[in-house]
């Protein structure tokens, strides 16, 4: 009985994840079980106990017979179905849990209507779609996105990945090799650099929320706004790399073998379902370690801050020396 929380002579603190996310392997540890697909599978029975659990414990009410393995499980899955600032249960497809089996489709799609036109618009017209869903799901703190902002870039990125696609496609269109099959990967890029930015352009007018360490609002900081997103996008950047541009190298390797090459019906159908297999592969592991890449939650010594947000701290009679934000994911 001595994994009984009540019997702990320090009580875990899990405000905090299981692991160490000062360190980047802690991280990676930690996106591997919030981000595990699984956690999209499990009733609203477990999730609503999940969360009653961590709430409960939060304020103090333990169950006798809590173990801390049930704890940290309870913790984990409430770390991958609610927000964490606005303790609200996050959209099912917007989840990072969401991402390894709804991008292993999407890339495979990507990957593989990388030629005519209509598959072109139709494949980042679907991915573009689900990235508003993930932005917005993910947005920082209690910021109140406009249904005209999300309009304005979605449609700015849906444009501007296929307008990079076309184009790239018109630059290799002699190519039939490994260059048109990475101009995918270029237009999702391309579109990441201007989705995030849009769907999160309030914090960069208003700035991004820092709280003190009882999560209480403070300020708000535009210079960190900044830093945020510009890490976010190079995390999602990072995340398509390795399957966007690993399975075509692989593809174009296999379309030269001489068993590709003598048989007709597997030209024809072999591809979707192969560069899906690889991205799916690829996606279970670039998820959990591009999201570990920054911390999520961060902390920040306000003399780092910029000026405007440190005169307003010093006219406080006591004023917070560290403050601490979420950047999103």
């Amino acid at each position: 009985m001595s994994d009984l929380v009540i019997n702990q002579k320090i009580l875990p603190d899990i405000s905090k994840s299981k692991w160490d996310q000062n360190t980047y392997s802690g991280r990676v540890k930690h996106y591997f079980a919030s981000a595990n697909p699984m956690t999209l599978f499990t009733s609203s029975t477990t999730q609503e106990n999940s969360r009653k659990i961590v709430l409960d414990y939060k304020k103090g009410i333990i169950d006798p017979n809590l173990t801390m393995d049930q704890l940290w499980r309870a913790k984990i899955l409430y770390d991958s179905i609610y927000h964490p600032d606005t303790g609200e249960k996050m959209f099912c497809l917007g989840r990072m849990s969401a991402q390894m089996p709804a991008n292993m489709v999407i890339t495979g799609l990507l990957l593989s209507c990388y030629r005519s036109c209509p598959g072109i618009i139709f494949s980042h017209w679907v991915n573009q779609s689900f990235n508003a869903i993930v932005n917005y799901t993910n947005r920082s703190g209690n910021d109140r996105t406009t249904n005209q902002q999300l309009f304005y870039s979605y449609c700015c990125a849906t444009g501007a990945a296929t307008t990079a696609a076309l184009g790239l496609n018109m630059m290799v269109k002699n190519s039939h090799g490994l260059a048109a099959r990475l101009v995918p990967f270029v237009a999702v890029a391309v579109a990441n650099a201007i989705n995030i930015p849009m769907v999160r352009a309030h914090e960069l007018t208003d700035g991004i929320e820092l709280c003190d360490e009882n999560d209480q609002l403070i300020a708000k900081s535009k210079k960190l706004a900044t830093l945020s997103i510009a890490q976010v996008t190079l995390s999602r950047i990072a995340m398509a790399m390795p399957d966007m541009v690993l399975s075509p190298v692989i593809m174009n390797r296999f379309t030269r073998t001489a068993y590709y090459r003598t048989r007709p019906l597997v030209q024809k159908y072999s591809e979707m379902p192969i560069q899906t297999f690889l991205a799916g592969i690829g996606l279970y592991f670039t998820t959990p370690l591009g999201c570990a890449l920054f911390p999520q939650k961060s902390s920040i010594e306000v003399l780092k801050l910029e000026p405007s947000v440190q005169k307003q701290l010093l006219k406080w009679r006591d004023p917070p020396k560290v403050l601490y934000y979420n950047k999103g994911l």
